[in-house]
């Protein structure tokens, strides 16, 4: 009898080595040759600590506290740990389980004077559950990609914090620099404002020309306030993003010491391995794979080997005399489940089309998140370059336009107009400038931020 047993395990091990594995062959979308907006692409290494070109010691900072206080950098780690907790325990079905036990037992007649009958048993119980169709292997395979996905989804996690913070700090230093401007500007209205009811005093200048400044003056309290409002606003979301209650203090003044870094985004095929949430999409779909192999392999017989070691007597001292042993074997074969078992592979099958569209999705999106970022860059750059130079002339223009008003040589709505003009060029200065960092941010996380598999 040992020795059959022994023979039908050693044949469906065999039959196990021998079972088909899963078809893992991706379709995965074709990409350009070349980037639209940039056919001559640069593949100069991103770091990773890619954050540190724009060259502020307290964006520095403020990154560095985001990645390890952002909540939600935190629940990604809980959720890696819980994967790789089920994968160890899908792997532990692989090997035997092995029980001790230890019983005692005292029988006796309730208010009887019979002797009572005592029994003391003891021994060691080992079952095994044979993998002769790769279900336990492929269950186990598949827990590992899962939980291989989940570091991954950490890191594209972790990603988009590091540009969140930096996004939000470059809006917030933005803001300050035209909270800043605004409220140089309203001193500027004022002081004009001043002129012109001097003017009116004398007898130079009408009472419309007094309200027209003092509107323009009150306009610009307005803006002031606004700019105020969103910076607090600002500050606060930052502070969320690192996770503190009390608001964040934002030094920095003005982002004219800031630099644009120059990123190189290499060409189109290689940002398969650059980015995070590619990686774990096609993790999901290597653990999908595992599971529809699993399914499958459901619906074929379990074979069962078991074994023990027992000692039983009726007294302590005589309990090792005599040591007896088993041995067993199951075989168990669904016959009528109402198809479960087929439904099952079903749902696994759709499962893995599912995430076979997931992971084609996340490339042609990775591709667009380039392209769109590549097209800001330049973009911005132009604008920036453009708006520099209506600066520079609203700038001449006003000091003109207050110099002819000065000497009655025009009137106060030409000086209004220059005002205007003006302060709208300073703020849309700022902005054009914010774009312009922006957009860097943007490319730095459409290309991966740097970011490499670990191992």
């Amino acid at each position: 009898m040992r020795k059959n047993i022994l023979t039908l395990a050693a044949c469906l091990l065999l039959a196990g080595c021998a079972a088909p594995g899963a078809d893992t062959a991706r379709a995965a979308p074709v990409l350009p040759a070349t980037w639209r907006d940039q056919p001559a692409a640069l593949d100069d290494a991103i770091s990773a600590d890619w954050w540190r070109a724009f060259g502020s010691p307290e964006l520095d900072v403020l990154v560095a506290r985001a990645r390890v206080q952002s909540f939600d950098v935190e629940a990604a780690v809980a959720r890696v740990a819980r994967a790789e907790a089920a994968a160890t325990a899908a792997g532990a079905a692989l090997w035997p389980r092995v029980d001790a036990r230890v019983d005692a037992q005292r029988e006796g007649r309730l208010g009887g004077a019979a002797d009572a009958a005592r029994s003391v048993e003891a021994g060691f119980g080992l079952r095994y559950d044979v993998d002769a169709w790769g279900r336990l292997r492929s269950t186990r395979d598949g827990a590992q990609r899962t939980a291989q996905a989940s570091a991954f989804e950490r890191d594209a996690v972790q990603l988009g914090v590091t540009a969140a913070a930096a996004e939000l700090w470059l809006q917030a230093v933005a803001l300050t620099e035209r909270v800043g401007i605004a409220a140089l500007n309203l001193q500027n209205a004022e002081r004009l404002l001043a002129l012109v009811e001097a003017r009116a005093r004398a007898g130079a200048a009408t009472p419309l020309e007094q309200a027209q400044q003092r509107g323009l003056a009150a306009a610009q309290r307005r803006s002031l306030a606004t700019l105020q409002q969103q910076a607090g606003d600002a500050r606060t979301a930052l502070s969320l993003l690192l996770g503190e209650a009390a608001g964040v203090d934002i030094r920095t003044a003005s982002l004219d010491g800031m630099s644009v870094p120059r990123v190189g985004s290499g060409l189109p095929a290689v940002l398969l391995a650059r980015r995070p949430d590619i990686a774990a999409a096609e993790a999901r779909l290597a653990a999908a794979d595992a599971d529809v192999a699993a399914a499958r392999a459901a619906m074929l017989p379990a074979i069962t080997l078991g074994g023990g070691i027992g000692l039983a007597s009726d007294r302590l001292r005589t309990l090792f005399d005599n040591p007896l042993y088993t041995l067993t074997a199951g075989l168990a074969a669904p016959i009528f489940d109402a198809s479960r078992l087929a439904a099952e592979a079903d749902q696994a099958s759709a499962r893995r089309r599912e995430l076979l569209s997931d992971y084609r999705k996340a490339i042609v999106t990775a591709f667009g998140d380039v392209e769109i970022a590549l097209n800001a860059q330049l973009g911005t750059d132009a604008q920036a370059a453009a708006q520099a130079e209506e600066l520079r002339q609203a700038r001449s223009a006003a000091r003109l336009a207050e110099s002819r008003y000065r000497a009655g040589a025009d009137t106060l709505l030409t000086l209004l107009d220059a005002q205007r003009t003006l302060y709208a060029a300073q703020d849309a200065a700022v902005q054009a400038q914010l774009a312009r960092l922006r957009a860097r941010v943007a490319l730095f996380k459409a290309l991966g931020g740097g970011w490499q598999p670990a191992g």
